[in-house]
């Protein structure tokens, strides 16, 4: 006897009164997602008829097509009604009384593609519909055909059985999907908890959805005077059938952009900029990209993307669709190439998305490159608010980086904004190769000052995130970044040069550092006796050190920071305390001097200031005549 007889083939069977019950607790994650599913299977109906219509298959249609859920808590049942296709009683037997048929995949494979157009069917699962039993005891579905046929009712309980009713009264086209709330699901007979949900997964479907409560009288808020309201109340959509991101960019106007950021993330202030994506081939895609407007470094830097799957609503926030130095953006992206009911496993593990978070990164990129070619005073003034997240965007990512390079700016403390390259252009004669730049304008002013007096600019760079920054591009264009603090080369003047070691000894001695660095130069700024650097290398590894023991990676060490006092041998004043290095008064002076040094490097200690404060009272009170 051979292997092959041996072989039993077949296919697995499942009953219904076994699947109904999982279905009813485990079809979806969210219980509220079944109103999503009712209200797209209604909006694939009208889909459907308008295509045929288009085809030129049907005729004398000329309907307002619409989409009307009704909720009626007396009768405890929320209806979902459609004037679209509707089905016959074959059509019911086939997609109603088989799970996981789905008609739409039928209707595709027989009319979509015949004149090149695509498809804005939502439904391709079949399994949609039975979401409706996760909140019903029984469900009631009314439907008459396009064709004429006559009307059939279908009645099915929760446990799977169901009747089928023929040739039964219903005036108009379409389907009525009648769901009776169970008792356990009574949160759902609540009008505020109804509009919530179409609000939140409806707002723009392709096909205008009214909402009724037959259990309230529609009220007037116009004055009558007491006279009986004869108004007339127009019912309103809920929805905004053709939403801001099918449109063309060149179709829109910059404050419907700014509506429509205000309306979806309601958030008051306006947004810095957007970024319309209109993705066709290899990718299919839509979507608008708000960076939003940050207050500071330290506000929350979640963001929110919508994703939408033909104009109905998927998911929130979904991470895995946006970069990760992108997660502050704010925006809607519409993929119709994503399946409805997506999973977080299914973006982690799909080429898609990882070609649709490249694209973003793209046209990011774009964006940034084309506002500072066409519209620079615009985007200098935005930089201040964007610059944290394009550094950190170019550290993560080398393909944004070398995208985005040309447009990266550095902050001046003058207040303008040059390009990294604009920088060196101007830094080739006394600093070249090298970007002297402040973390503090404030503390750090007078060093600024030596250096402007010079011809230098210094780029403001007060970020954590900068030190970082500073160091890829060191590494990327062979360039030195120096705090002004750290270094007096370019501050030299041609004055003649002297050491003292008195005097050297009699600044360790005040300092109260005996191991303090002191070195003569001649600067080209004489009214300065002293300076105080910082050596930078061992300044950025305390940093450093600060900010892994800030965030937990370590304990945070004391490393010794190199610092040398300059003393200026172009200053009148350190030229008399060369002649005098041991009186009262001399002591006094140079204290002072080292302090000046010292708060023009940094802040005071509270001890600090008090001594500085004495020397100053002292000083004050012996040149009194």
């Amino acid at each position: 006897m051979s292997n092959k007889e041996n072989i039993n083939k077949g296919g697995i069977s499942v009953e219904t009164e076994h699947i109904f019950p999982i279905i009813k607790k485990w079809l979806y994650s969210e219980k509220e997602i079944f109103l999503r599913e009712i209200v797209s299977n209604a909006s694939d109906a009208v889909t459907k008829l308008k295509r045929l219509i288009s085809l030129g298959k049907v005729k004398d249609i000329e309907d307002e097509f619409k989409i009307t859920v009704t909720l009626n808590k007396d009768e405890k049942t929320l209806t979902v009604s459609d004037n679209g296709i509707g089905m016959t009683l074959d059509e019911v037997k086939n997609y109603i009384c088989q799970i996981a048929l789905s008609g739409a995949l039928d209707f595709i494979k027989e009319y979509e593609g015949e004149d090149g157009s695509k498809n804005g069917i939502i439904g391709h699962f079949g399994l949609g519909f039975y979401s409706s039993f996760m909140v019903s005891d029984t469900v009631d579905v009314i439907t008459k055909s396009y064709t004429g046929s006559p009307a059939v009712k279908w009645v099915c309980n929760e446990a799977g059985e169901y009747e089928i009713f023929e040739n039964v009264e219903k005036d108009c086209r379409g389907t009525d999907v009648v769901m009776h709330i169970s008792d356990a699901e009574a949160e759902f007979l609540s009008e505020n908890k109804i509009r919530e949900i179409l609000n939140k997964y409806c707002s723009f479907m392709p096909v205008e959805i009214y909402f009724v409560n037959e259990g309230d009288e529609h009220k007037c808020n116009h004055e009558h005077n007491g006279e009986e309201c004869d108004c007339e109340h127009e019912n309103e959509p809920i929805n905004d059938t053709t939403p801001l991101w099918q449109k063309l960019p060149s179709e829109c106007e910059e404050s419907e952009y700014n509506e429509f950021y205000k309306k979806v993330f309601s958030d008051f202030r306006e947004p810095l900029f957007h970024i319309h994506i209109n993705a066709d081939y290899p990718l299919n895609f839509k979507g608008i990209l708000y960076f939003p407007r940050i207050n500071h470094e330290y506000d929350s830097l979640e963001g929110q993307v919508k994703l939408y799957y033909n104009q109905v609503f998927v998911a929130d926030n979904i991470k895995e669709v946006i970069p990760e130095f992108m997660l502050m953006l704010k925006g809607v992206l519409d993929c119709p190439e994503l399946p409805l009911n997506v999973s977080r496993s299914y973006l982690q593990n799909s080429a898609y998305v990882s070609k649709m978070s490249a694209h973003i990164v793209k046209k990011v990129a774009d964006k940034l490159n084309g506002m500072f070619t066409n519209e620079r005073e615009k985007y200098e003034s935005l930089w201040d608010d964007i610059k944290m997240f394009i550094e950190y965007g170019c550290m993560r990512d080398r393909k944004f980086y070398d995208r985005a390079k040309g447009s990266l700016l550095f902050a001046l403390t003058d207040g303008r904004h040059v390009t990294v390259d604009e920088y060196l252009e101007k830094a080739k004669e006394k600093n070249e190769n090298t970007v002297y730049y402040a973390t503090d304008k404030t503390v750090q002013a007078q060093y600024i000052s030596l250096f402007n007096a010079q011809g230098i600019e210094i780029a403001l760079l007060d970020k954590v995130i900068d030190t970082s920054f500073m160091g890829m591009l060191e590494q990327d264009r062979n360039i030195k970044f120096v705090r002004v603090d750290a270094d007096i080369e370019a501050l030299k003047g041609d004055g003649e040069v002297f050491e003292n070691e008195d005097l050297a000894k009699l600044f360790k001695e005040v300092s109260k550092n005996e191991k303090l660095n002191v070195k003569f130069e001649a600067l080209a700024e004489a009214k300065t006796p002293a300076l105080l650097n910082i050596s930078e290398d061992s300044r950025r590894m305390e940093d450093m050190m600060k900010f892994y023991a800030a965030h937990g990676g370590m304990e945070e060490m004391n490393i010794p920071t190199e610092s040398t006092l300059v003393l200026n041998t172009e200053s009148a004043l350190i030229k008399k305390l060369c002649n005098d290095t041991q009186s009262e008064k001399a002591k006094i002076i140079a204290h002072q001097v080292y302090m000046l040094a010292l708060l023009a490097q940094r802040q005071l200690s509270a001890d600090e200031l008090q001594e500085f404060l004495c020397d100053s009272f002292k000083l004050l009170e012996n040149n009194i005549d």
